[in-house]
């Protein structure tokens, strides 16, 4: 069974400092909120922790919560203020709880552990809402994308610029700059590139137009297929569709 890594974020409390600076938790958190009223540092979330006295009572304590790599610079600051001597531990402290979410848990430890378990599994429901969000914001993109890639036969450069929102001006002078299309000296009709018809994405359509002495007239058009649109539009940016 593959281990498994906790993704959620350390963090530290101002209570914890006070433990490891051995200094009272209220000069702790008035240290902070000098330090934030001076803009030295980011006001913390502040929280309330629970815990039990030598008495055996529940004490409500509220705490000023470090998480990330802010907390981590504003609680090294705090701790360079309150006991300098003291700022390595604090440092070493931070690289035991970055450790920990590098470290691999164990499978059979973290279905044992509640507080590891809860963890987890917040972790990965917060990863999949934030993969939801993305699918569904991108889904009417894709499936554009398969609807035109599905499509049949072609269409003229006027029609492609209308499908990609463009103006034909600036649709037929982007396909010029990416060199997808081109003019033979002397003639007024666009023809593509061969890398460009031979990998599907334009094609030529030959039509016998008649004249009106009666004649006939062989013209070329250089016309974007399904397979040339989708590839244009990711070009562009999805939102051209």
């Amino acid at each position: 069974m593959n281990a498994i890594v906790p993704l959620q974020t350390q963090t530290m409390t101002s209570l914890e400092i006070a433990e490891l600076v051995e200094k009272r938790h209220d000069n702790v958190k008035r240290t902070i909120e000098s330090l934030v009223n001076t803009g030295v540092i980011v006001q913390p979330q502040i929280e309330d922790e629970q815990s039990k006295d030598t008495m055996g009572r529940i004490r409500t304590t509220q705490v000023c919560k470090f998480s990330g790599e802010q907390g981590k610079r504003d609680s090294i600051i705090v701790v360079a203020q309150l006991c300098p001597e003291f700022t390595a531990r604090l440092v070493d402290r931070w690289q035991e709880l970055e450790a920990q979410v590098s470290k691999p848990v164990d499978p059979m430890q973290a279905l044992s552990d509640p507080n590891i378990l809860r963890g987890l599994l917040l972790g990965y429901s917060e990863k999949m809402v934030e993969l939801e969000q993305k699918v569904e914001v991108m889904q009417p993109t894709i499936d554009a994308f398969d609807r035109i890639a599905t499509a049949d036969g072609s269409l003229c450069l006027t029609d492609a610029a209308k499908a990609l929102q463009m103006r034909p001006k600036d649709f037929i002078s982007f396909l010029s700059q990416k060199q997808w299309i081109y003019k033979r000296t002397g003639s007024a009709h666009y023809v593509g590139y061969q890398d460009k018809v031979q990998s599907g994405f334009l094609e030529h359509k030959v039509t016998e137009v008649t004249r009106g002495d009666g004649s006939n007239k062989i013209t070329e058009q250089v016309r974007v297929t399904p397979k040339g649109l989708t590839r244009l539009s990711k070009l562009l940016g999805n939102d051209h569709v």
